[in-house]
């Protein structure tokens, strides 16, 4: 594994994953106080690191796609980048 999966973004690929995110989760569970904590994970945490593939661990293979389909096409290739970088199977990867 190369230092690409654990190196940061641009402040704009971060935000647009992070805002996109935020917004997955408030569609779901059915208790709000499940969103807020998922929501308050992602809240504060900075560009920093492999942060953007924390928030994409996060979710499930099903949010990941919800994800890759809203997020702008940088972050898409920013993410799919890195998961190819850590070992991903190019094959099951959703962005």
């Amino acid at each position: 594994m190369s230092k690409l999966y654990y190196t940061a973004p641009t402040d704009a690929i971060f935000e647009n994953v992070k805002e996109c995110s935020a917004a997955i989760w408030r569609t779901l569970g059915d208790e709000q106080a499940y969103a807020e904590e998922k929501i308050s994970r992602i809240k504060d945490i900075g560009n920093v690191r492999d942060n953007l593939m924390y928030m994409v661990s996060m979710f499930d293979q099903n949010n990941q796609e919800m994800l890759s389909q809203m997020i702008c096409d940088d972050a898409r290739a920013a993410i799919r980048e890195r998961l190819i970088d850590g070992g991903a199977n190019k094959e099951t990867i959703n962005f």
